[in-house]
């Protein structure tokens, strides 16, 4: 294993971090499995952070692929149309907007990340408004691009800027009277905080440690944002794609963002995509090119993508989520019954079990790998998030959270 791991020592940059917590090299993958190129199966309660809801190698999406570029298919078309963008725009209006009350807004590809996604939302937000700063909330983690950079609140990525992430209010998440205070300081003359230009928001903080906003709360951020003029966005770029068991993780919550920022999930195959879905008013004040990404028209996404958005024509795949999420939840609270200083939050099949220390996890996430099960941990290491495929089979989730279970209580018994 040494020598086959020596390319990667010798050639690629000291940047890589997932692969120290997981070393060893993949050559397949199905669904919630991964087999590496020692014939090992590991279960994947990872899911490329998020971005696989609909599992590796999703058999309907390749099908679709095989056949795009059999076809001869347009696998890049900067903004061009495209029948592949046509149908994935169709789909997305019809399954997801128009049901919302919401299909009327305009649908911005922004280039193949979050984060691109995210600094368009910004860039337009401060365009309508003529305003610079940005409300931001602890532990919200929106991208590593400046501007998204600037929104986040985790040092250990602000630390390598190299300049100033400025333009920033900095709030307190799911903290009414820290909101209710910004608030007095932004509307009463002579405080020096002046109203923003966009207030943007996880409504469940993936990164941050699986924090879920309120629904009073949001929603005092909306109608805040409402009062100042300001745009309210929403970053839902890990949380949607049906991962809280509704296509977005709002929609239990009655707010009506401005901007819903988009990607991971979006493309269904893994494939890169990053999306805003924009209020018309907001979007008419965009002159053609003023926000452009070479990578914008991905024929492969959008072939991939309109089969993620078929999931949700019933409620099907929501009703499987909501219940497999309970399945994990009861192992873990059997877990907490045992070892009280664990914290578990949820919303759907997104979980975040905060241990008492970073060293805790690492030890109980690197002995899950040592036995077939690839699980990360997220806000500064402390906790550890369960964010599997959505449509991972029953005995496969069985498999690994019975490994987990196993590795878990071994660490935290010693």
């Amino acid at each position: 294993m040494a020598n086959e791991m020596k390319i990667f020592e010798e050639h690629e940059s000291e940047i890589r971090a997932y692969c120290r917590a997981v070393p060893t090299v993949f050559v397949s993958s199905i669904n919630a499995k991964m087999t590496d190129e020692n014939g090992k199966e590991y279960v994947d309660f990872f899911a490329g952070a998020g971005v696989l809801n609909f599992g590796h190698n999703n058999p309907k999406m390749k099908d679709a692929i095989i056949e795009f570029i059999s076809n001869n298919g347009v696998a890049h078309s900067l903004d061009m149309f495209t029948n592949v963008k046509r149908d994935f725009i169709n789909e997305f209006v019809k399954t997801i907007l128009e049901p919302r009350g919401m299909g009327d807004r305009k649908l911005q590809f922004t280039g193949p990340t979050g984060t691109n996604a995210v600094e368009a939302a910004l860039k337009l937000a401060r365009k309508v408004t003529g305003r610079t700063e940005v409300v931001a909330f602890n532990r919200g983690f929106h991208g590593m691009t400046l501007g998204a950079l600037s929104c986040t609140g985790n040092n250990a990525f602000r630390s390598s800027a190299g300049v100033p992430l400025n333009n920033v209010i900095r709030g307190t998440f799911n903290d009414m009277g820290a909101l209710a205070e910004m608030k007095r300081q932004m509307t009463q003359n002579g405080e020096g905080l002046q109203p923003p230009a966009a207030f943007i928001v996880e409504p469940v903080q993936a990164e941050g440690g699986v924090r879920v906003a309120t629904k009073e709360w949001i929603q005092a951020v909306q109608r805040m944002a409402n009062e100042m003029g300001a745009v309210f966005i929403l970053d839902d770029i890990q949380g949607a794609s049906g991962r809280h068991g509704s296509y977005f993780s709002f929609d239990d919550l009655d707010v009506d963002p401005d901007i819903i920022a988009l990607a991971k999930g979006l493309g269904g195959f893994g494939t890169p995509i990053g999306m805003l879905v924009n209020k018309p008013e907001l979007d008419k004040a965009w002159s053609p090119g003023q926000h452009t990404g070479t990578f914008r028209g991905q024929g492969i996404s959008f072939v991939a993508g309109k089969i993620g958005l078929e999931y949700f024509r019933d409620n099907t795949l929501n009703d499987s989520v909501k219940a497999k999420g309970k399945v994990i939840r009861s192992k873990l609270d059997t877990l907490q019954a045992s070892y009280p200083i664990l914290k578990i939050r949820q919303k759907g099949m997104m979980l975040g079990l905060e241990c008492e220390s970073a060293a805790i996890a690492k030890e109980i996430t690197s002995g899950c790998f040592n036995n077939g099960l690839i699980i990360g941990t997220c806000s500064t290491g402390e906790i550890i998030k369960f964010i599997p495929p959505l449509t991972i089979e029953d005995e496969t989730l069985a498999k690994g959270l019975d490994i987990f279970m196993r590795v878990a209580t071994e660490v935290l018994g010693a």
